[in-house]
């Protein structure tokens, strides 16, 4: 019989309903408990998608409930104050990136889970991307050689729409995501240069260049005014590039209805035509996907919960993403770079 850790989810906005609920529901050591919603219309989403996990007002009422951890995906201005509550009633946290308004507000949070002694990690999914883990693969064989550029993008073309303000504004929402991909992939940043732009109090198209100091350059672009996006990642080595055009499958999986438990082995599985291409000149071979395994998030971190392993992302990590972010928008404030 497998040994379930009791996990619950606080907002059931986009973010919970779409990248969360699926993904924890399908984890085979995972008892869903409740969600946290104050929302009638949110409370009925729920009732139907759900059948047998319940509602909660409080995070105080889900952990009456014998929760041992909670998921919070609410706006990330609330992400902070909500994940000390949690860890304040003694239970174990994810928090959905980006992880707070600032690297200090995280640092707080993360010495408070250690005060505590409960597990906290961040749910930077998209290190579970098929393309990303295709690209750690490329490196690790060599057949990049030495990477000396890192090129990735999250564009979109919504003209007509609003950065969601649950994300903080483009450079935390995209960025929080693309920093800590190229930080996994290429260490520490020395230096930092950003760019930004918005109409409103978010931004909604920023352009960052990390100077790592493993000496490759990461450029990093995010944009919901963009016409033309460009490919996903291009990525420059002695030996050739890499470039990969589509986002990964997952998110339209999700947003279709499917999940890990509905399709099991196909979870993940990106069809041939959205594959990458290695290039040696003019012309590229296209490499096979690594499948996208988001569905690892919740099983790793209900096992760390049982005591049976580590969290599956290190808080301390998306605290140096966020130094990274704060230092963007300084740099986009004054022009200048910023030295780490």
């Amino acid at each position: 019989m497998i040994e379930r850790a009791k996990l619950g989810l606080v907002g059931y906005g986009s973010g919970g309903r779409i990248f969360h609920a699926p993904l924890i529901a399908s984890a085979e050591n995972v008892e869903f408990v409740g969600v946290v919603t104050g929302s009638e219309e949110r409370r009925k989403q729920v009732a139907e998608q759900l059948p047998g996990v319940g509602t909660f007002d409080t995070i105080a009422a889900l952990a009456a409930e014998g929760v041992q951890a909670v998921a919070i995906s609410t706006p990330v201005t609330t992400h902070a104050d909500l994940a000390l509550e949690a860890i304040a009633l003694g239970l174990s946290v994810v928090v959905d990136k980006p992880f707070a308004m600032d690297a200090e507000s995280a640092r707080e949070v993360v010495r408070a889970a250690d005060e505590a002694g409960v597990l906290l990690s961040v749910y930077q999914n998209r290190r579970w991307d098929s393309d990303f883990r295709t690209i750690k693969k490329l490196i690790e064989s060599g057949r990049l050689g030495t990477v000396r550029r890192f090129e990735s993008r999250v564009e979109r073309w919504a003209p007509d729409r609003l950065p969601p303000a649950a994300g903080g504004g483009s450079l935390r929402d995209f960025g929080s995501h693309l920093v800590d991909q190229a930080l996994q992939l290429f260490g520490p940043v020395q230096r930092v240069y950003a760019e930004m732009r918005g109409e409103t109090e978010f931004d909604d198209d920023f352009f960052v260049a990390l100077h790592h100091l493993s000496g490759v350059e990461s450029h990093l672009w995010g944009s919901w005014r963009q016409a033309g996006p460009g490919p996903r990642f291009r990525v420059s080595g002695t030996a050739g590039t890499f470039i990969s055009r589509e986002l990964d499958v997952q998110e339209e999986m999700l947003k279709a209805g499917k999940t890990p438990a509905k399709l099991g082995d196909r979870w993940g599985v990106e069809p041939e035509h959205r594959w990458g291409h290695l290039f040696r000149g003019a012309t590229g071979a296209p490499v096979e996907s690594e499948r996208g395994r988001w569905d690892e998030f919740y099983p790793a971190f209900a096992a760390a919960v049982l005591g049976q392993g580590r969290v599956p992302v290190n808080p301390a990590d998306s605290v140096r993403a966020l130094e990274v972010l704060d230092a963007a928008r300084v740099s986009a404030t004054t022009g200048r770079s910023v030295s780490l």
